[in-house]
């Protein structure tokens, strides 16, 4: 199937489509283009958004009405955020937008109740100067059409929450410029999975690569519910400098019917580590492909097929932190240069 005005194939994008499938969208694309395993799927683009908005707007204003509070105002933002999230997750869509939303996801899910996420794709997201990744909305496990095209509304509806709303209008970004993708793919039945950092988070060491993983999906990692294993990886040499295995209590797994659950991590599973050395190895060397391929260092979300073993990486965006540090200017420009050498000497004769 082609891609569309509203629909982009993963094998279509890179990150040069971000203005139109967000940070997570282009960067999914740019990992297919590159030959990195990332499950199959689509993006629902702006210009869906675009045109959903101007729907709603021929009714009532939404933009002006984002961009006419003050982000110290919060009883008026959150009063803002409800109405506005509402109207968004309610509304129908507008028709060309339904047919190729419906189109692509049955060329994506063949047979009926495959499992799909729907995650939400914004265009200021992931930038590496101003990432505001979180503030949006990520649905895992969904397996029809009508929940899909809810949840695509409910990502969209996302981006007027309160944090999103107040984190723009603190930055005085202008809504006309701020806009939603919708990241639509096959859900990765994981048996294990996690992040990976092919820069050291603690500190910011380019020579290693820190790998954490726990049973199940993903989620319970992310969202901080449990405590990952965790590695440490030389990024040239493999060699493992620090094996941190954690006791592993729960998992998120798949929920009958849809969604996904919380359950107990068995008892001889709690303190095995979840990858194996070569596990560890095959990510360090996805972790430095990826890296190469964007030329800067990477925070990477990944997960392992329980049925065939097999790798997905799931996201991967700039690392910020030690980014932003090393950007930092050591000490302030004076604006006369000789300004330091007077305060020095001024005082001798």
């Amino acid at each position: 199937m082609k891609s569309t005005e509203n629909i982009g194939w993963f094998a279509d994008i890179g990150l040069h489509d971000r203005p139109h499938v967000g940070g997570k969208g282009g960067s999914l694309g740019e990992l297919q283009r590159a030959g990195i395993a990332v499950p199959p799927g689509f993006v629902v683009k702006t210009g869906a958004f675009e045109r959903f908005i101007q729907a709603l707007e021929r009714h009532s204003p939404v933009r002006a009405r984002v961009e006419a509070l003050h982000a110290d105002d919060l009883a008026g933002v959150t009063e803002c955020c409800k109405e506005l999230r509402a109207r968004v997750e309610d509304a129908p869509l507008p028709a060309e937008v339904l047919d190729d939303i419906s189109a692509a996801y049955g060329a994506l899910c063949t047979e009926a109740g495959q499992a799909i996420a729907v995650r939400s794709s914004a265009t200021t997201e992931d930038a590496a100067d101003a990432s505001f990744a979180g503030l949006q909305d990520t649905y895992l496990w969904i397996t029809s059409l009508e929940d899909t095209l809810r949840k695509v509304r409910s990502c969209w509806a996302s981006l007027y929450s309160v944090e999103s709303v107040t984190y723009r209008r603190k930055r005085g970004l202008p809504e006309d410029g701020v806009a939603m993708a919708v990241v639509v793919q096959k859900m990765v039945d994981a048996r294990t999975a996690g992040v990976m950092f092919t820069r050291s988070p603690v500190s910011g060491d380019r020579s290693v690569i820190t790998i954490e993983g726990a049973w199940g999906l993903g989620s319970a990692v992310v969202g901080g519910e449990v405590t990952p294993d965790r590695w440490v990886v030389g990024k040239i040499t493999g060699e493992v400098s620090v094996r941190e295995i954690s006791d592993k209590q729960i998992q998120h797994v798949p929920a009958p019917g849809g969604g996904t659950e919380s359950v107990p991590v068995p008892e001889e599973q709690r303190r095995t580590p979840c990858l194996s050395d070569d596990e560890l190895q095959a990510l360090r060397a996805v972790g430095r492909n990826v890296e190469r391929h964007y030329g800067r260092p990477q925070d990477i979300e990944w997960a392992i097929c329980r049925q065939t073993q097999q790798i997905y990486l799931l996201q991967s965006r700039p690392e910020t932190v030690w980014a932003a540090k090393d950007a930092a200017p050591v000490a302030r420009a004076a604006a006369d240069p000789l300004a330091h050498v007077m305060t020095i000497f001024g005082g001798r004769r």
